[in-house]
Protein backbone atom coordinates (compact mmCIF):
# COMPACT_ATOMS: atom_id res chain seq x y z
CA UNK A 1 0.00 0.00 0.00
CA UNK A 2 1.74 3.58 -1.14
CA UNK A 3 0.54 6.22 1.47
CA UNK A 4 1.93 9.11 0.01
CA UNK A 5 -0.15 12.07 -2.24
CA UNK A 6 -1.17 11.24 -5.92
CA UNK A 7 -0.55 13.60 -8.50
CA UNK A 8 -1.84 17.21 -7.51
CA UNK A 9 -1.45 18.70 -10.76
CA UNK A 10 -2.08 15.84 -12.80
CA UNK A 11 1.33 16.75 -15.00
CA UNK A 12 3.70 15.00 -12.42
CA UNK A 13 4.42 13.49 -9.37
CA UNK A 14 5.16 16.30 -6.54
CA UNK A 15 5.07 13.87 -3.78
CA UNK A 16 7.95 13.66 -1.65
CA UNK A 17 8.88 10.74 -4.15
CA UNK A 18 8.89 12.60 -7.14
CA UNK A 19 10.78 15.52 -5.41
CA UNK A 20 13.79 12.68 -3.90
CA UNK A 21 13.93 11.48 -7.59
CA UNK A 22 14.77 15.21 -8.85
CA UNK A 23 17.04 15.65 -6.36
CA UNK A 24 18.28 12.09 -7.03
CA UNK A 25 18.70 12.88 -11.12
CA UNK A 26 20.46 16.66 -10.81
CA UNK A 27 23.01 14.62 -7.94
CA UNK A 28 23.57 12.21 -10.48
CA UNK A 29 23.52 14.67 -13.33
CA UNK A 30 25.87 17.32 -11.16
CA UNK A 31 28.35 14.31 -10.54
CA UNK A 32 29.05 13.50 -14.11
CA UNK A 33 28.84 17.56 -15.29
CA UNK A 34 31.48 18.15 -12.56
CA UNK A 35 34.00 14.87 -13.51
CA UNK A 36 33.66 15.91 -17.77
CA UNK A 37 34.40 19.18 -16.41
CA UNK A 38 37.42 18.40 -14.60
CA UNK A 39 38.75 16.33 -17.27
CA UNK A 40 37.94 18.38 -19.98
CA UNK A 41 38.29 21.56 -19.05
CA UNK A 42 41.00 21.24 -16.18
CA UNK A 43 38.34 22.96 -13.55
CA UNK A 44 38.86 22.38 -10.03
CA UNK A 45 36.04 19.83 -8.91
CA UNK A 46 35.13 21.75 -5.99
CA UNK A 47 34.62 24.80 -7.96
CA UNK A 48 32.71 22.90 -10.78
CA UNK A 49 30.63 21.16 -7.50
CA UNK A 50 29.35 24.47 -6.18
CA UNK A 51 28.42 25.70 -9.75
CA UNK A 52 26.37 23.07 -10.43
CA UNK A 53 24.71 22.91 -6.86
CA UNK A 54 23.97 26.72 -7.41
CA UNK A 55 22.69 25.23 -11.32
CA UNK A 56 20.41 22.30 -9.57
CA UNK A 57 19.04 24.86 -6.46
CA UNK A 58 17.59 26.87 -9.31
CA UNK A 59 16.09 24.24 -11.30
CA UNK A 60 14.71 22.65 -8.39
CA UNK A 61 13.06 26.33 -7.17
CA UNK A 62 12.03 26.84 -10.84
CA UNK A 63 9.91 22.96 -10.65
CA UNK A 64 8.63 23.61 -7.32
CA UNK A 65 7.56 27.19 -8.36
CA UNK A 66 5.49 25.74 -11.86
CA UNK A 67 4.00 22.90 -9.65
CA UNK A 68 2.60 25.23 -6.59
CA UNK A 69 1.88 28.47 -7.81
CA UNK A 70 -1.55 29.00 -9.80
CA UNK A 71 -0.46 30.48 -13.26
CA UNK A 72 0.66 28.59 -16.35
CA UNK A 73 3.92 28.85 -16.65
CA UNK A 74 6.96 26.99 -17.53
CA UNK A 75 9.58 26.37 -15.15
CA UNK A 76 11.73 26.81 -17.69
CA UNK A 77 10.52 30.83 -17.17
CA UNK A 78 10.89 30.33 -13.61
CA UNK A 79 14.28 28.78 -13.71
CA UNK A 80 15.57 31.82 -16.17
CA UNK A 81 13.90 34.93 -14.22
CA UNK A 82 15.65 33.24 -10.86
CA UNK A 83 18.94 33.16 -12.62
CA UNK A 84 19.26 36.12 -14.00
CA UNK A 85 18.09 38.33 -10.55
CA UNK A 86 20.51 36.30 -8.57
CA UNK A 87 23.30 36.99 -11.08
CA UNK A 88 22.54 40.45 -11.73
CA UNK A 89 25.46 43.26 -11.03
CA UNK A 90 24.45 45.03 -7.47
CA UNK A 91 22.79 42.08 -6.28
CA UNK A 92 24.87 40.62 -3.38
CA UNK A 93 24.55 36.76 -4.67
CA UNK A 94 26.43 38.39 -8.18
CA UNK A 95 30.12 37.76 -7.31
CA UNK A 96 29.45 34.56 -5.32
CA UNK A 97 26.77 33.08 -8.74
CA UNK A 98 28.50 34.29 -11.24
CA UNK A 99 32.62 32.81 -9.69
CA UNK A 100 31.02 29.39 -9.18
CA UNK A 101 28.93 28.75 -12.31
CA UNK A 102 31.69 29.96 -14.60
CA UNK A 103 33.56 27.04 -13.39
CA UNK A 104 30.90 24.95 -15.18
CA UNK A 105 31.24 24.91 -18.82
CA UNK A 106 28.56 24.72 -21.19
CA UNK A 107 29.92 21.82 -22.96
CA UNK A 108 29.83 19.30 -19.69
CA UNK A 109 26.53 19.71 -19.09
CA UNK A 110 25.21 19.82 -22.65
CA UNK A 111 27.27 16.56 -22.96
CA UNK A 112 25.54 15.16 -20.13
CA UNK A 113 22.01 15.76 -20.77
CA UNK A 114 22.35 14.62 -24.43
CA UNK A 115 23.20 11.03 -23.10
CA UNK A 116 20.40 11.44 -20.51
CA UNK A 117 18.39 11.72 -23.51
CA UNK A 118 19.76 9.11 -25.93
CA UNK A 119 19.32 6.83 -22.79
CA UNK A 120 15.29 8.20 -22.73
CA UNK A 121 15.18 7.83 -26.10
CA UNK A 122 16.38 4.47 -26.31
CA UNK A 123 13.87 3.60 -23.87
CA UNK A 124 10.90 4.45 -25.79
CA UNK A 125 12.26 3.81 -29.30
CA UNK A 126 9.08 2.39 -30.72
CA UNK A 127 7.89 6.07 -29.68
CA UNK A 128 10.31 7.78 -31.57
CA UNK A 129 10.55 5.45 -34.58
CA UNK A 130 6.43 6.38 -35.00
CA UNK A 131 7.20 9.76 -34.91
CA UNK A 132 8.80 9.16 -38.15
CA UNK A 133 11.80 10.79 -40.58
CA UNK A 134 9.60 14.55 -40.19
CA UNK A 135 10.37 14.85 -36.54
CA UNK A 136 13.95 14.45 -36.77
CA UNK A 137 14.33 17.52 -39.28
CA UNK A 138 11.78 19.56 -37.35
CA UNK A 139 14.11 19.05 -34.14
CA UNK A 140 17.15 19.71 -36.34
CA UNK A 141 15.35 22.32 -37.32
CA UNK A 142 14.44 23.96 -34.22
CA UNK A 143 17.62 23.45 -32.35
CA UNK A 144 19.41 25.16 -35.29
CA UNK A 145 17.52 28.08 -35.16
CA UNK A 146 17.36 28.46 -31.58
CA UNK A 147 21.44 28.57 -31.47
CA UNK A 148 21.22 30.79 -34.62
CA UNK A 149 18.63 33.00 -33.04
CA UNK A 150 20.52 33.53 -29.91
CA UNK A 151 24.03 34.26 -31.54
CA UNK A 152 22.01 36.74 -33.69
CA UNK A 153 20.66 38.58 -30.23
CA UNK A 154 24.52 38.18 -28.60
CA UNK A 155 25.90 39.88 -31.65
CA UNK A 156 23.35 42.49 -31.77
CA UNK A 157 23.79 42.87 -27.70
CA UNK A 158 27.69 43.28 -28.13
CA UNK A 159 27.43 45.75 -30.94
CA UNK A 160 25.03 48.00 -29.40
CA UNK A 161 27.78 47.89 -25.83
CA UNK A 162 31.10 48.30 -28.44
CA UNK A 163 32.31 45.33 -27.36
CA UNK A 164 34.14 44.39 -30.67
CA UNK A 165 33.15 41.07 -32.88
CA UNK A 166 35.19 38.38 -33.46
Amino acid sequence: MNNMPELIDGSENVSVHGIFNWILLLVIFSIITVIGNYIGYKHPMTDSLVGMGILSLITLIGVWLERYLPFNISSILYISVIGILIALPGMPTSEFVLYYVSKVELLSIVTVFLAYVGIGMGKSWDEFKALGWRAVIITMLVIASTYYGAAIVAHVILVMTGVPAV
